[in-house]
């Protein structure tokens, strides 16, 4: 079993940033990947961005040059360095953690960017 907890929403102007963190615990050491996805209103969720444990990262056409994601194996962590941001990044943004042929997911956290 993994725990994700997701931290770092808020509400921002079109072009700030924001850093989004998720800290995985539990039996952190089967996760293969992680990764961020984002539900707007409506929507479906969709891909944000992904890292897996050779720290090599996908991203989505829409984010590529504006979000960076990282991790930090130390501290179970992962981070999605969101810049520049626009008002239709709007969405709860879930953390992702990928373990064999088990998906996990976190609950959630709120970004809200005014134009």
């Amino acid at each position: 079993q993994v725990q994700l907890v997701e931290s770092g929403g808020g509400l921002v102007q079109a072009g700030e940033s924001l850093r989004l963190s998720c800290v995985a615990s539990g039996v952190t050491s089967s996760i293969n990947a992680m990764g961020w996805y984002r539900q707007a209103p409506g929507n479906q969720r969709d891909f944000v961005a992904r890292i897996d444990n050779d720290s090599e990262t996908n991203y989505a056409d829409s984010v590529k040059g504006r979000f960076t994601i990282s991790r930090d194996n130390a501290k179970n962590t992962v981070y999605l360095q969101m810049n520049s941001l626009k008002p239709e990044d709007t969405a709860v943004y879930y953390c992702n953690a990928v373990s064999g042929l088990w998906s996990y997911w976190g609950r959630g956290t709120q970004v809200t960017v005014s134009s």
